[in-house]
């Protein structure tokens, strides 16, 4: 399999609502991130990150053989956590178990790393997302604590983990 990480195009709107809109993935994301995933949730969503600075946030297609796959996002930190970046990602439910997500999070690492004089790339999956813990862990992201009832998902309070993977581990 092909994977690439891409600039967003405009023309991708529909492909990314066809990709996005599954309650599966939006359970397992911030409330940000809709269901269900309309046109132009996915219009707006693109012309955001069109508009970021480079120096902000690196947001990229997921693209596996050509078609579109998912989105993951690298987004620098500001004050006094400017030496650390957010990493987020998703991916189409059709894609899982392929080891896309792998990769990706290999590839956005690495760019993050080469672009940014940044030190830490974090990430922080609710608990119950053990195939995104298992991303991070095969990408060498060190689990450094569980934050309890971190985050209100659904109408519960649920666990989040705080994973990162430091420049010169």
């Amino acid at each position: 399999m092909k994977l690439r990480l891409r600039t967003w195009r405009t023309e991708d709107a529909p492909a990314l609502r066809q990709c996005a809109d599954d309650r599966e993935i939006a359970r397992q994301l911030r409330d940000v991130f809709p269901h269900p995933y309309t046109l132009a949730d996915a219009e707006s969503f693109i012309s955001l990150c069109l508009a970021q600075s480079p120096q902000e946030q690196i947001a990229c297609a997921i693209e596996a053989d050509g078609a579109l796959a998912g989105g993951i996002t690298l987004t620098r930190g500001t004050d006094v956590y400017r030496a650390g970046a957010e990493l987020g990602y998703w991916l189409a439910k059709a894609q899982w178990h392929q080891g896309i997500m792998t990769e990706a999070v290999r590839q956005m690492c690495q760019m993050g790393f080469a672009r940014w004089d940044i030190v830490r790339i974090y990430a922080e999956p609710f608990a119950r997302n053990a195939r995104s813990r298992a991303v991070l862990e095969k990408n060498g992201f060190v689990l450094e604590g569980t934050m309890r009832k971190s985050v209100y998902k659904e109408g519960q309070l649920l666990d989040s983990c705080m994973y990162a993977l430091l420049r010169d581990a």
